[in-house]
């Protein structure tokens, strides 16, 4: 029995010293001093032993598991150890090496030019107001002098969702529902986004507008051009000349363009402007008496002005941008420019 004992350490000490995980260990830890191991089904064996010779084969069993134990602890310490010191080698870090830094979001250039503009209006009194994008034909069309027959709907290509809703084509529906809840006088400004059948360098289905209503008393055209050409030299500069030309919209008579010295060229004449020395930014009229009659008002005491400006074309212009695609990528590398 002595002689299996001393056969069982060294193989098991052999087994032990080149185990070379945790989990073999484990199973040598098992396979020697477990329930069913080698050691103790020799132990069970004592009872063959004679009598005045089983205190010294005790003695010997106990000292084989305590140096098999202690063996297998040292061992599991050196691979762990070992294990350690390859994990904070490959987790190491350089701390003299310069931060990584994560890219910050900026600002859309829409939305830039959309507070910019608000900013500029709020100056001059006017207030920001906000309406559905879904809208019914009443306020888009009709309300605004846009009867159901009438050939100035062809004007804007729309997107139906019924014969009584659409997309909104313009932000003049806030105009209206402005009107109907808020008597004279009024003064406010529509940014948002509007939708129609278009799509091309210089046209989008989506785009954003703000338009713009002012309504009190003897308000004239002249009240227009002031707060036009103020707004103008504020956002493009003070320099910059403006003119109106006669237009028609069926919701403003009389109905004019607006049009800036080219901010390309100086007003010189270059490929921008088609060599006119002038671009158009913006519509522009005093409101149609017919529109106050939709909302109540009393077109012999009030008058007023509204107007309204796309603003992907103020966009282009502002940051010299050659395609209104651009806008719409998603394209990081552009998008990081502003």
């Amino acid at each position: 029995m002595k002689q299996e004992l001393e056969t069982l350490l060294q193989q098991a000490t052999a087994e032990i010293t080149i185990a070379s995980s945790e989990e073999a260990l484990q199973e040598l830890r098992v396979k020697y001093l477990g329930k069913k191991g080698a050691l103790t089904t020799l132990m069970k064996g004592i009872g063959a032993v004679p009598p005045e010779e089983r205190p010294a084969f005790g003695q010997v069993v106990n000292s084989v598991k305590d140096q098999l134990e202690e063996l297998i602890d040292a061992t599991l310490g050196s691979i762990r150890a070992a294990a350690k010191a390859e994990r904070l080698r490959r987790e190491r870090l350089d701390v003299t090496l310069p931060g990584r830094c994560k890219p910050l979001g900026t600002k859309h250039p829409i939305t830039l030019v959309i507070e910019d503009i608000c900013e500029i209006f709020a100056g001059l009194g006017f207030q920001v107001a906000e309406g559905p994008e879904i809208e019914l034909d009443y306020y888009n069309f009709e309300a605004l002098n846009f009867p159901k027959d009438h050939p100035a709907r062809d004007m804007q290509d729309t997107f139906f969702v019924d014969d009584n809703m659409l997309l909104r084509t313009h932000t003049s529906p806030v105009q209206i529902r402005t009107m109907l809840k808020h008597a004279p006088p009024v003064r406010i400004i529509a940014p948002g986004t509007v939708y129609r059948c278009d799509s091309d360098a210089t046209h989008s289905p989506m785009f954003h507008q703000i338009e713009g209503l002012m309504v009190d008393k003897g308000i004239t055209f002249g009240d227009l051009k002031g707060i036009l050409t103020v707004f103008v030299n504020q956002y493009f500069g003070k320099n910059i000349g403006v003119r109106l030309r006669p237009s028609f919209f069926p919701f403003t008579e009389p109905s004019a363009e607006v049009d800036i010295a080219c901010v390309i060229c100086n007003g010189k004449g270059c490929r921008v402007c088609k060599n006119s020395g002038w671009l158009e930014i913006l519509g522009a009229g005093m409101v149609d008496p017919e529109v106050y009659r939709h909302v109540h008002y009393d077109p012999e005491t009030i008058s007023g002005f509204a107007f309204g400006m796309g603003i992907e074309r103020i966009a282009m212009l502002r940051y010299g941008i050659s395609d209104m695609r651009l806008l719409f990528d998603n394209d990081l590398r552009f998008l990081s420019q502003f």
